[in-house]
């Protein structure tokens, strides 16, 4: 309402017409809009538009519908009327969308806004965040594509140093932007896009709330997961199963190995970030689980060193994605190697995939949980050795 004043305040210093000129006019029986009634009309709008707009809105809009011809009072009050719309859209956007929950008015009512307001920072951020809530409260996807174009066009904004009036509900520019990004990485958790990975390191790595959250640490390695190791694992298996080994297969496998050491990091976060807590006791069994799989994958089937790993992991921070690797590193000839099997020759098992619930949501006031999450696939444990022992004998 403060604001509404404040922004209307400049009609206010308009010259408006005085009510008194209407006591020179005829009398103009329009049903009960007599020229006296619509002076008590324009008075009372004239009192009150400068403390109550709302009730000066009521009288304005009354006294428009009584006026049959534009006239100096109708022009003033059309151009009122419309500021304070305006001004109401704006103050009545947060509140369908955070205290309402009324995705679809809050969809409408801020298109409207940027149709008359584009660069609005307030109303981008709110339907780039809209499409999150409505999925993790609602489970209603319908806003989701609409919704992660907005969020785009936020972030660029704010980055570009555009800041809305008030950062709220957020805390801050920075928390804005880590659940923008949030956002962005679990709206597209299904399809698993390139943008999934990258959005969801980057909430992750931004001071706040979002950091805190274990279950986008589980996201991101699940991304890392079904998405780049999926795609490594089954290029290798088409390229080197059957084959001698090779430099060629060394390198693809370094390269399968490095995005492996990345789902660890991440499973491990999750698992120390949910500690004790109640809340998180479910997920990470799943988590533990995960991260066991793929650190004695990557020990040769040994879980020493694991627990200690898991206690120090949240000191250092949270790896980029890995850059693949074009030549063979020093140390791939003597890495450890996660194969099992005695097998002479490179082959590769077809891997098994899992679907499993995602972890909780970060947001303002509260978290939730996420049914969204990537298909996960089983670690290959034929992968060829970089070992000796592994060549045709």
């Amino acid at each position: 309402m403060k604001k509404i004043i404040a922004t209307l305040a400049v009609f206010a210093s308009l010259a408006i017409p005085g009510a008194t000129a209407f006591a020179q006019a005829p009398s103009a029986g329009q049903g009960g809009c007599t020229e006296e009634s619509k002076t008590a009309i324009y008075t009372d709008f004239t009192t009150l538009r400068t403390t109550d707009p709302t009730k000066a809105y009521e009288a304005g809009k009354k006294y428009l519908a009584c006026s049959q011809q534009e006239d100096q009072y109708t022009a003033y009050l059309k151009k009122w009327v419309a500021a304070y719309e305006k001004e109401a859209r704006k103050a009545q956007f947060p509140v369908k969308l955070y205290n309402d929950k009324n995705y679809p008015e809050a969809m409408a009512l801020g298109k409207q806004i940027l149709t008359e307001d584009p660069e609005n920072v307030n109303v981008l951020i709110g339907l780039g965040y809209l499409g999150y809530l409505a999925t993790m409260t609602g489970k209603n996807e319908t806003f989701n594509r609409e919704s992660l174009d907005y969020a785009r066009r936020a972030i660029k904004a704010i980055e570009s140093g555009k800041a809305p009036a008030s950062w709220a509900p957020f805390k801050s520019k920075e928390d804005t932007l880590a659940y923008l990004y949030n956002a962005l990485g679990r709206l597209t958790v299904k399809e698993n896009t390139a943008e999934t990975l990258t959005s969801l390191i980057k909430a992750a790595q931004i001071e706040g709330d979002v950091k805190k959250d274990p279950g986008i640490y589980y996201l991101i390695g699940a991304t890392y997961e079904s998405g780049p190791y999926a795609k490594l694992s089954a290029d290798y298996k088409t390229r080197f199963e059957g084959k001698d080994e090779s430099p060629e297969s060394k390198l693809a496998l370094a390269n399968i190995n490095q995005v492996v050491d990345r789902m660890i990091d991440a499973y491990a976060r999750a698992v120390a970030l949910a500690g004790n807590d109640p809340k998180f006791a479910n997920p990470k069994k799943e988590w533990m689980d995960s991260l066991a799989t793929w650190y004695k994958y990557r020990h040769d089937q040994s879980d020493a060193g694991l627990s200690e790993m898991i206690a120090g992991v949240l000191s250092k921070p949270l790896p980029p994605e890995p850059t693949p690797l074009t030549s063979l590193p020093a140390s791939a000839s003597t890495a450890t190697s996660p194969s099992t099997s005695g097998a002479g020759m490179n082959s590769v098992s077809a891997a098994p995939t899992t679907t499993t619930a995602a972890a909780s949501s970060a947001k303002p006031a509260a978290s939730t949980t996420s049914t969204a999450t990537p298909a996960k696939a089983k670690p290959r444990n034929n992968h060829a050795s970089t070992r000796n022992k592994n060549r045709r004998r």
